[in-house]
Order: structure tokens, then C-alpha cells, then sequence
């Protein structure tokens, strides 16, 4: 028999369109192995949401694989180490993988490949990381010629089909059980609204996909309204690699009006946001931009009044309606709208000038679609400290925003105290109509936003 090909298992939970387990599918029987490694990335961790996902995930990927008399190896600790010792196990069998660019992912790959015999593959993105270059050969910092150069080679490379048989082994290693790893939140159970919230899984990914195939015309004018939900909550099946980019953009390249060109855009963005993290692995935790620091932030762990100001938006208690809405969808759904990811972003950062990496944390920990790159890549655009950023005055109204964009629905579904109230004091409830179950703002808007331009003066020196 044909020696046995390890498939090294991370964000990649899928069978088609899996150059790895396609590769290995063609040279031998395949051993799975997912390795739960919570010390390699350090304050990066899987967080609580995503956690839940990956059980939910990693449970539908092992009934996909029974169906061709596999199962997925789960082993817990270090994952090099674990992999190096699987592969002794069966022989000196090769690990195929998908590239990963995580700084950590990409250190263990380096280690892994001095202990095996390590086949990497790319799968994750449109294009591997550092594909595209400027002139000179450097890579690109700036959005926008980033995307026009990926758009040149687009279409992205053709979609592998799911191997039609997948051999196993004679024996296998020993595997954790997926219950005891404790993937599951308990005492409390808090995952009621994302069980009600999503399906999980390979299966459930290209459902979505075949709902947004429908709407993505409108994607450009749908994505900015919450009461409608025109995203496509694709992000997370993404994320975990239930399903790739390659296929999204080949079921939806061609369609017309903006809808299909803003959406791709979009998928253009999270190469973008990988590409950052190769250039300047620590993005996500250290701005970018000089002087940036205790001269413009509040610090919560400093003020008993700041950490509370924190504490008020994490649980959607800031008096703002749209603010309040969105971050509790965030706590119910592990998701939040496509519009108001900005705006809760920008009053973090701007209204209460609390850092933005305790916004990045409270993401990551609530997220189901928590990406290091992607998430450090937002705040850090929204924050104005980015290499590629928006510019710290621009101050986003978030009572504007929530009229404009007809919000009033959005809003009675997570903020239930203002059901009642009329699409024309729901966002800004006047005094009088306020329930009293309901806070007062946290700070007016003039007032915040005379405040941050001040700090920022005075950050840049007068």
C-alpha cells in the first residue's frame, strides 16, 4: 500500500476546492489532522465565538468524510510537534496543508518543514500572498492599486472538484474526542442566537451562496442597509474555509450591475488585508501610524469611568440606538451588519477615544468570522492609523448614519426597550418617548466630536 498522506487541517474545512486534500487524495490513503494549538497564537487565540464554530464545523466536516469511511484526527497541544509525531507514526508520511499567513502559522510551517516532508499549497485567497507587486517589485501598501492589480488576474484559478474517493489507511493514530476539547460554551450557554443565527459547515456555505446569488445585483446598495440585510454572510464560511473565494467568484463573476463589482471588491479585500499582515505581522495589536498612543486614547485600564465607557458599548448601552443595535447583535448572532461595523467602530474610537486594539479584542472574542488580518486591517482603517487608512477627523455622525440608512428596523429587533417608537424618533428617542429602561447617551455628539478633533490637535502638536 501506497504510503499515507497527512492533511494538516486549520482554516480550510472543506473538500472541494482543497488542494491539499486533493493532492494527497492522488497519492495515497489520507489521514486528516486537526490540531488544536491554543498557546501558538498567544492574545490570538481562537476567541469564544469562533470557537463555537470551529466544534460546529469540524463536526460537519467529520460526517462529510464518514461518507467516504474517513474521519478527521483531532489532537490537542502543539501542532508541529503533534503532526511530526503522527507522521513518524504512519511511516514518514508527507503533510499536504494550505498556506496560511498568520505570522504564527507561518513560523510553524517553517518548523514543521524541517521535521516532515511538508507539501504547502494556496487555497485560501484569490491569490497567493505577495503575487502581486508594484513596479519596482515591492508589495503594494495601498488598497486601491492592490485591487486593480489583482483584477488583472482575475479570473482566479480554476475550482478543483471533491475527490471522488478518499482512501484510508489500515490503522489510524489515536484522536481526541471533539466534546472534550470543550469547544462549547457551558454554564452559561450562551450560543442560543448563533445556533437560531446559522448553519455550519461545507453543506450550509454553498446554500448561502446559492441565497446570495439571488441579491447580490443589489449588493451594492443592500450591504449599507441593516433593516434590509443585503450582505452575504458568506464571511465566516470563508473564514473557515468551508468554502473558498475561487469558488464564489466563478458562481458570481458576470452578473450585472455594481452589486457583483462591489462584492469582488470585497473578496480583493481580504487579500489585501493578508498581504498587510506579511509585510507587518503585529498589525493587528500596534498602529501603523507614529504618535498614535496615550496622547490620543483613553486608556480603560487606567479610569474606573473609561473601562465603564468600555463596558457600555461592549453590552450596547451607549443611549445610541444604531450603536446599541449593532453590538448586540454582535453578542447574540456573533456577527454584525456589513454599515454598522463601521459606525460601532468609529464611536469606539472616535466618540469614546478608547484605543482601537480593545475594539480588535472584543472582536475577535465575539466574532464568528474573526480574522487576524481582516480585523486588525478594519480598526486600523477606521481608527486613521493604518497604512492604508481613513483620516482620523473624518468623525462618523452615528444618528445620521442610522436615518440615512434606514436603520428603524434593525433597531426594534435588538433593541426591543424602543419597539414602539415611530420610524422618526427611533433613532435619536427624544427625552420624553425614552423608556426608562433605556440609557441616556454617553456623551452628546457635538461634544464627542469636539473632543476627539481637540485630542487630535493636540496629539499632533497644536
Amino acid at each position: 500500500m501506497a504510503t499515507p498522506q497527512i492533511v494538516w487541517l486549520r482554516r480550510d474545512l472543506r473538500l472541494a476546492d482543497q488542494p491539499a486534500f486533493h493532492a494527497a487524495a492522488q497519492a495515497g490513503p489520507v489521514v486528516p489532522v486537526y490540531v488544536l494549538d491554543d498557546e501558538i497564537a498567544g492574545h490570538h487565540a481562537y476567541g469564544g465565538a469562533s470557537r463555537w464554530w470551529l466544534h460546529n464545523s469540524l463536526k460537519s466536516l467529520d460526517a462529510q468524510l464518514a461518507s467516504h469511511h474517513s474521519r478527521i484526527v483531532l489532537r490537542k497541544g502543539n501542532a508541529v510537534e503533534e503532526l511530526a509525531a503522527i507522521s513518524r507514526q504512519m511511516g514518514a508520511a508527507p503533510v499536504h496543508a494550505l498556506r496560511h499567513y498568520e505570522p504564527w502559522w507561518r513560523k510553524a510551517q517553517g518548523l514543521l518543514a524541517e521535521k516532515v516532508d511538508l507539501h504547502l499549497y494556496d487555497g485560501n485567497y484569490l491569490l497567493p500572498a505577495g503575487a502581486v507587486t508594484t513596479g519596482s517589485g515591492s508589495p503594494y501598501k495601498i488598497y486601491t492599486p492592490f485591487s486593480k492589480a489583482v483584477m488583472e488576474h482575475m479570473p482566479p484559478r480554476d475550482v478543483l472538484p471533491e475527490a471522488g474517493t478518499i482512501s484510508h489507511p489500515d490503522s489510524w493514530p489515536d484522536s481526541d474526542d471533539l466534546a472534550d476539547w470543550g469547544l462549547l460554551p457551558d454554564r452559561p450557554d450562551w450560543a442560543d442566537g448563533l445556533r437560531d443565527f446559522w448553519e455550519v459547515g461545507e453543506a450550509a456555505a454553498h446554500e448561502r451562496l446559492e441565497e446570495f446569488e439571488d441579491i447580490v445585483s443589489d449588493y451594492d446598495q443592500g450591504r449599507n442597509l441593516p433593516s434590509r440585510d443585503g450582505s452575504s454572510r458568506l464571511s465566516p464560511h470563508l473564514h473557515f474555509g468551508e468554502i473558498s473565494p475561487a469558488q464564489i467568484w466563478h458562481r458570481l463573476q458576470g452578473r450585472r450591475g455594481d452589486g457583483w463589482q462591489t462584492f469582488a471588491k470585497e473578496l480583493i479585500w481580504r487579500d489585501y488585508a493578508q498581504n498587510v499582515i506579511c509585510q507587518f505581522p503585529a498589525y493587528p495589536t500596534q498602529s501603523y501610524r507614529d504618535g498614535y498612543g496615550e496622547g490620543l486614547w483613553r486608556n480603560p485600564n487606567r479610569g474606573h469611568l473609561i473601562a465603564q465607557d468600555l463596558q457600555a458599548w461592549q453590552q450596547g448601552r451607549t443611549g445610541y440606538p444604531i450603536v446599541d443595535a449593532g453590538m448586540r447583535q454582535l453578542w447574540q448572532t456573533g456577527w454584525m451588519h456589513n454599515r454598522v461595523r463601521m459606525i460601532t467602530a468609529s464611536f469606539l474610537v472616535k466618540h469614546l477615544l478608547i484605543d482601537w486594539t480593545h475594539g480588535e479584542q472584543w472582536f475577535w472574542d465575539t466574532l464568528v468570522d474573526a480574522d487576524y488580518g481582516s480585523n486588525g486591517v478594519n480598526w486600523q482603517w477606521t481608527a486613521g492609523t493604518g497604512v492604508d487608512s481613513n483620516m482620523f477627523v473624518r468623525i462618523m455622525a452615528p444618528l445620521t448614519q442610522s436615518e440615512k440608512f434606514d436603520a428603524a428596523r434593525y433597531i426594534r429587533e435588538y433593541v426591543p426597550e424602543l419597539a414602539e417608537l415611530s420610524d422618526a424618533d427611533i433613532h435619536d428617542p427624544p427625552p420624553l418617548l425614552r423608556p426608562d429602561s433605556y440609557p441616556e447617551k454617553i456623551i452628546g455628539h457635538k461634544e464627542a466630536r469636539e473632543r476627539a478633533l481637540a485630542a487630535y490637535r493636540e496629539m499632533k502638536g497644536g
